[in-house]
């Protein structure tokens, strides 16, 4: 049996070329698009090339980081192709992008826009580089109504399902939104890993930490975010295993 893994960046906008590589050298059947230029907005979920995967596999894993755990999260709601989904520092919400002032969702779907969290736009960093973790909690409080709307609706995503996120995260709150998601989940497979430590980006056994994307305060440390993604391997391997 065979498995294809679709592996999806977050907002540096870089594919994970690294992490496919170690991978592929597990023997899986990896796709690591670069899946926006610019613009996270209105993406169709339809774009994602799980099509090319599905052809040539029995089995299908989308495995995303931030912005594209997001993704990863709700293709798993709208493709019951999806055996595995792995979200790295997760969210629970569509979130927005906005630009000349106007506020878009960063998904679409059959040509709809999904709906989402809108910015609030009284929020200001205190810190350089800036943390935004706080600024994703005041837009939930700001626009409960919103937030309610826009929750990513996991529960209808029936395969196995892993969330790994670093309680020193200072991008926004993954450990919380993580156990929000498993909370939805009730019943259905779903794996926590999370360590106090570990921030916004983990480091797996053969990877190099990440670099790029926008300046911004991500938490942890090399050697917290190595020291995590080391200790959660081999258990992730295996449920990628099947």
């Amino acid at each position: 049996m065979s498995t294809g893994i679709l592996l999806l960046h977050g907002s540096s906008g870089v594919p994970d070329l690294d992490r496919a590589r170690i991978l592929a050298a597990q023997g899986y059947d990896v796709l690591a698009p670069k899946w926006f230029d610019e613009r996270v907005s209105e993406i169709p979920l339809e774009s994602f090339p799980l099509d090319e995967l599905a052809a040539r596999n029995d089995r299908l894993v989308v495995m995303g980081t931030s912005f594209g755990a997001e993704a990863a999260l709700l293709l798993g709601t709208v493709d019951d192709r999806i055996d595995v989904v792995v979200a790295q520092a997760p969210s629970a919400y569509v979130w927005g992008w906005i630009e000349d002032g106007v506020q878009t969702s960063h998904w679409s779907c059959r040509g709809e826009p999904l709906p989402f969290v809108p910015f609030d736009l009284d929020w200001r960093p205190d810190g350089d580089p800036p943390s935004y973790v706080d600024s994703y909690r005041s837009r939930l409080r700001k626009f409960p109504a919103e937030a309610a709307a826009a929750q990513i609706p996991i529960e209808q995503f029936e395969g196995d399902l892993v969330l790994i996120a670093g309680g020193d995260d200072k991008v926004w709150p993954s450990v919380e939104f993580a156990e929000q998601i498993a909370l939805r989940r009730g019943s259905l497979d779903t794996r926590m890993m999370v360590d106090a430590q570990a921030g916004h980006r983990i480091v797996f056994p053969g990877e190099q930490p990440k670099v790029g994307g926008q300046t911004m305060a991500r938490g942890g440390s090399e050697q917290a975010d190595r020291a995590f993604g080391a200790q959660i391997w081999a258990d992730l391997l295996k449920t990628l295993a099947g």
